[in-house]
């Protein structure tokens, strides 16, 4: 029944878009309520889906729109999780930002804005098509550009909105380079009846005609795209300035949609990257390298969000570790990704909607001038410290089962292939996750206060969120774990998964490795110490981090100038290579040879006015010996090409 409705979801948030857009003033809430209500629905429309498709089942749905193309839908396992995620979390976000937003003047437009942001996201999970899914995808993008900048007239919100539009560009142009390179590859491909060329199903179908070469390109061009949205290394910069935003905006694009979008597109195509001989071993490196890099920067970040914001992309760059180690483990890591995906959003929206709620309390944001909130904000600070349990993979909670379930795939690769460097890359993000994370918490609740502030708790529209976002944290792993992979393993059958595996030349493990007891409990060894060294230092003050924290450390001041990336990127990037190369060079082109062949035109035409002009000297007797000339000129000519002379 519920699966009829598919389109709904999409559409009810898009119609809270257009309602609220321009008659949000009349609206309850300026809009709120509807927004409430149109997601709620959409969460209720793909919960539902996910129940009837959950024993076994796809929801296809295609109306023909191009020669070849379709607009459709797609709802198998992998999409179900997402859009159930997505709906869910954007509702409590929404719930949570009527009281957030209450005293902004421009809640119809925040409400407009975040409903399309979240229709946009859907849209990228639903479509059953590739160009579809771009189409979506570039929506996302924009919105987020709108949301960021959301305080346009604040230059810094401003300056963030067009980094983040610039930077996730770079991506979205890879992204498309690759549909390109897939369309010129499986153009001439024979495509079933019902069926149309981009459609996901037709493009693992055609995997085996595709050249293991342009594989690999198309699928690093992929990667390219998701390296963007997701903000990996090295295009990760932008996503640490999305905070600009208001705090619920940040939790909406680190948690619920946005930076989600490229670690779902590489799941979605995941077979066509384990086709691919060497992408994965990229995807691996990256994801565990972004995860360590990040965190090494969190450490040092003292403004709430900013931490948080590092927190996300190390966070990423787990879910594209564990895609990564898909050439060994198989499909499985797909279900392995998503449940961290899933059980990260739920920690992480509570940590951002938690940081906002200290912001309404404490009307701070800068960490070394808090302490002591507790005790005026006892739900906000319990929340917190379940989301930061949850993040550093403490059991029970769901961090502990997804993340755990990353590095055991990662031990996987490295017993399989003999390659440590991703194990390393995990468990060391994982011990700094554990510090920086607790360093946060430990600044804002104990001790005494270091500034002269009023705290507050924030009101029940702001803190019932945070409380069932934290009975999700706390559960949510416990009681989905076994389930969870096991529905999601349907998502692609095992006979593409062999078939992709053997186009790659990757050998699937028959079976998990055990790891040594040591190496088994590892994740929590590495999140208890984290625990235990920032309470050390932050709660108990037994190391004074004054000999550490100084601007004449160079190790300090690498992190927290972000390894000088700003500058990188501004003055290398931007002023070197575009401005003195491409700029110089496009000038160089415009002047003086696009200009120079229009000059020559202009000058030859001129050149031969001139002459027309002095003949044109008003003497009769010289016109006509013109004409006597031209006569007899025709005349020979006529003669001679006759044959007559």
């Amino acid at each position: 029944m519920f699966q009829d409705f598919a389109y709904l979801i999409v559409l009810l948030p898009i119609i809270s878009f257009v309602l609220t857009l321009f008659f949000g003033k009349k609206l309850p809430a300026n809009g709120g309520i509807l927004a409430i209500l149109t997601i709620f629905a959409a969460f209720v429309i793909s919960a539902g889906t996910l129940a009837e498709i959950y024993h076994g089942g796809v929801v296809e749905q295609s109306w023909h729109w191009f020669a070849f193309l379709d607009f459709g839908i797609l709802i198998d396992p992998l999409a179900a999780a997402m859009l159930c995620m997505v709906s869910f979390v954007s509702f409590l976000i929404q719930v949570y930002s009527v009281g957030y937003m209450a005293h902004d003047p421009a809640k119809p437009r925040y409400f407009a804005e975040t409903s399309l942001f979240t229709a946009a996201m859907l849209g990228v999970a639903l479509s059953d098509n590739i160009l579809q899914f771009f189409m979506f995808w570039e929506l996302v993008g924009l919105c987020s550009y709108l949301l960021i900048g959301f305080w346009y007239r604040k230059p810094s919100a401003a300056a963030a909105a067009k980094k983040a539009f610039l930077v996730t560009r770079v991506g979205d142009v890879l992204f498309l380079a690759g549909i390109i390179v897939l369309y010129l590859n499986i153009r001439d491909f024979t495509v079933p009846d019902g069926a149309y060329l981009l459609q996901f199903q037709t493009m693992f179908a055609a995997i085996e005609h595709i050249p293991p070469a342009q594989l690999t390109i198309i699928t690093l061009l992929f990667f390219g795209g998701a390296v963007g949205k997701s903000g990996q290394f090295p295009l990760h910069v932008w996503l640490p300035d999305a905070m600009e935003g208001p705090t619920t905006v940040s939790a909406l694009i680190h948690a619920a949609t946005m930076v989600t979008a490229g670690v779902y597109l590489v799941a979605r195509t995941f077979p066509i990257f384990l086709a691919s001989p060497d992408a994965l071993i990229v995807v691996a490196y990256i994801g565990g390298f972004t995860a360590l890099f990040a965190a090494t920067m969190g450490l040092v970040m003292n403004d709430i969000k900013r931490v948080l914001a590092y927190s996300t992309v190390s966070q990423l760059g787990y879910m594209m570790l564990a895609l990564g180690t898909g050439i060994v483990v198989g499909a499985e890591v797909v279900g392995v990704s998503l449940f961290h995906l899933i059980s990260h959003a739920f920690f992480k929206a509570l940590l951002f909607l938690c940081a906002g709620s200290v912001i309404h309390g404490l009307a701070l944001q800068d960490l070394r001038q808090m302490g002591g909130a507790l005790g005026k904000m006892k739900i906000t600070g319990i929340t917190m410290l379940i989301a930061s349990l949850a993040l550093s993979g403490i059991p029970p909670t769901a961090g502990f089962y997804s993340k755990d379930a990353i590095i055991e795939a990662a031990y996987s690769y490295w017993a399989h292939t003999g390659d440590i460097i991703p194990y390393a890359f995990g468990i060391i993000a994982a011990l700094l996750t554990s510090i920086y994370i607790f360093r946060l918490w430990f600044m804002t609740f104990t001790g005494e206060p270091r500034t002269d502030y009023h705290a507050h708790e924030s009101p029940p529209s702001m803190t019932v969120p945070l409380v069932i976002l934290a009975v999700l944290a706390l559960f949510f792993g416990l009681a989905a774990h076994g389930a969870f992979s096991g529905f999601l393993e349907h998502t692609y059958s095992e006979h593409l998964i062999e078939e992709a595996a053997e186009i790659g030349g990757h050998h699937l493990a028959t079976e998990h490795a055990h790891p040594p007891a040591l190496l088994f409990y590892m994740p929590i060894i590495v999140g208890v110490l984290g625990f235990v060294i920032s309470w050390l230092i932050y709660n108990k003050r037994v190391f004074r981090m004054s000999s550490i924290i100084s601007k004449r450390n160079p190790i300090y001041r690498l992190l927290l100038n972000r390894y000088y990336q700003h500058q990188i990127y501004t003055e290398f990037v931007a002023i070197t290579i575009v401005h003195r190369v491409l700029a110089l060079l496009g000038e160089f082109i415009d002047r003086r040879i696009i200009d120079g062949i229009i000059d020559g035109i202009s000058w030859i035409l001129i050149m031969v006015g001139e002459v027309i002009r002095r003949i044109q000297t008003g003497v009769v007797q010289h016109y006509a010996a013109f004409v006597v000339m031209g006569v007899v000129a025709l005349m020979l000519f006529l003669f001679h090409g006759g044959g007559i002379l």
